[in-house]
């Protein structure tokens, strides 16, 4: 139930609060649209417009799988995450997809680019596909696409998918916000497996082989093989469930369905057991304290004292006249006085 109307007198092409989420809770995919923009500006005014919306919807959020999907560039993400779209679709799901996109914070250019990759699956009506650029910045991974999260939910979609470029620590963050983790690998093992981070064995829910079709089936199995072992190495996220290793092809969408069973046999076994809400209630509280700390930085760094102060600490810390403790401290208390 939404709670009173809000005029926006700061943005005037930002139609009320109120009308923007009664856009989004009829599943206006344009209402969607700015309010995603609204909750990805950075702008101060903006933030507080948008913490208003996102109260406002607060209570119509749904309980949708939310399923985190990353691989290395080349696994073919893009193509498997349109198969498997298309296919939940067309099961009568409403899915959303969001691309965690970490623009070159050197270039400014983006990695993932836009939703041309999802041509079919951006222009079902049953889907949403929004590439959600982050500026480099974990933060803006983290209150961004969390907030994106919960917009999607409260305009009725029961499945988000958020897809992470895959190099990097925005896995990481990506993992604590989903219900489920998905590895996509390549076929042949060998060296990927050598050079495979153990963090993202260990925020793995599945791993799935994708590309596992034609002349690749065999080297797939065999890849499949060599993951399984290697999961074995590495401690489980719950010990009610051992992360599968699964092989598919996101082209021919072969053994796409299969893999849904188990992202929805992971759930059911978690839910049942409690453990599916604990998890949720954690993650609500994780994200209070990221973005505590944000908020905090934040305010620091817009002290006027300690704004002074910097250039003069970072130049003495570089040139080894203090420490980088004491530097810290000289900073704080700065922050502190009155």
């Amino acid at each position: 139930m939404l709670h009173r109307p809000v005029t926006s007198t700061v943005v005037p092409s930002i139609p009320s609060i109120f009308d923007l989420a009664e856009g989004v809770l009829s599943a206006d995919r344009a209402a969607l649209g700015r309010a995603i923009t609204l909750v990805e500006s950075n702008h101060p005014d903006h933030r507080s417009l948008a913490q208003e919306l996102l109260f406002e919807l607060s209570s119509s959020v749904g309980p949708a799988h939310r399923v985190g999907i990353t691989g290395v560039p080349g696994v073919g993400k893009s193509t498997f995450i349109e198969t498997l779209g298309k296919s939940l679709t067309s099961a009568g799901h409403q899915v959303a997809v969001l691309a965690v996109d970490p623009t070159s914070s050197v270039s400014g250019g983006s990695i993932l680019g836009d939703k041309t990759r999802m041509s079919s699956l951006a222009n079902d009506p049953a889907a949403f596909v929004r590439p959600s650029p982050t500026a480099g910045e974990l933060g803006g991974v983290n209150r961004m696409t969390r907030e994106t999260i919960s917009l999607c939910e409260a305009a009725g979609f029961d499945v988000v998918l958020v897809e992470t470029v895959g190099v990097g620590q925005s896995e990481t963050v990506v993992a604590d916000m989903v219900d489920f983790f998905l590895v996509l690998m390549l076929p042949g093992a060998g060296d990927e497996l050598q050079g495979m981070k153990k963090g993202i064995l260990e925020l793995a829910d599945m791993i799935a082989v994708n590309k596992a079709d034609g002349d690749n089936a065999q080297r797939a199995e065999a890849a499949a093989r060599e993951y399984q072992m290697a999961l074995h190495l590495t401690a489980t996220a719950s010990p009610l469930w051992t992360p599968p290793v699964v092989t598919c092809a996101g082209l021919t969408g072969e053994g796409v369905d299969t893999l849904w069973g188990h992202i929805e046999q992971h759930r059911r076994l978690l839910s049942e057991a409690g453990e599916f809400q604990r998890r949720r209630e954690e993650q609500r509280v994780r994200w209070m304290w990221s973005m505590l700390d944000d908020r905090l930085l934040e305010t620091l760094r817009a002290h006027p004292e300690v704004g002074e102060l910097l250039p003069e600490m970072e130049s003495q810390v570089r040139s080894d006249t203090t420490t980088p403790v004491k530097a810290v401290d000289t900073l704080i208390e700065a922050f502190l006085r009155r």
